[in-house]
C-alpha cells in the first residue's frame, strides 16, 4: 500500500461498529501523523459524511474543496484508530486550513 499521510481523505471500512459509531465502507480523514501511519501499522482518523448534519462546529465541519464527489462533512467527534488493513484508496485531501480547524474543533470537544 502506499504511504498514508495526515490530510489524506481515504475509504476506510468501519465495521463491525457498536452504538452510534459510523459504519460501512466510507470515507475517512487521516489525522495522525505520517510517521506514526508508518511504523504503528494504524492510524488515528475520522469518519466522514455526506448526510447534512444538524450539529456546526465543533462536532461537524464541512469539507468543500477537499475532492469528494459529494458534500461531505467530516464527523470531528468520530475519531478512531484504525488498522492499515481497513484503509484503502485516497479520495483526495483536505486543505491545511481546515486540518487546522478539525484539530481545534477536537480540542473544543476534548479540551485542554
Amino acid at each position: 500500500m502506499a504511504r498514508i499521510l495526515r490530510g489524506e481523505i481515504r475509504w476506510a471500512d468501519l465495521n463491525p461498529v457498536r452504538g452510534r459509531e459510523q459504519a460501512r465502507f466510507r470515507p475517512i480523514l487521516i489525522l495522525s501523523h505520517d510517521v506514526f501511519n508508518m511504523r504503528s501499522g494504524t492510524v488515528i482518523a475520522m469518519a466522514i459524511t455526506s448526510q447534512p448534519q444538524r450539529a456546526g462546529f465543533p462536532l461537524t465541519l464541512e469539507l468543500d474543496e477537499a475532492g469528494l464527489p459529494k458534500r461531505s462533512w467530516v464527523k470531528i467527534s468520530q475519531i478512531r484508530t484504525l488498522s492499515i488493513e481497513r484503509v484503502g484508496k485516497r479520495i483526495g485531501t483536505a486543505t491545511p486550513e481546515q486540518l487546522d480547524q478539525v484539530i481545534e474543533g477536537l480540542d473544543e470537544i476534548i479540551g485542554s
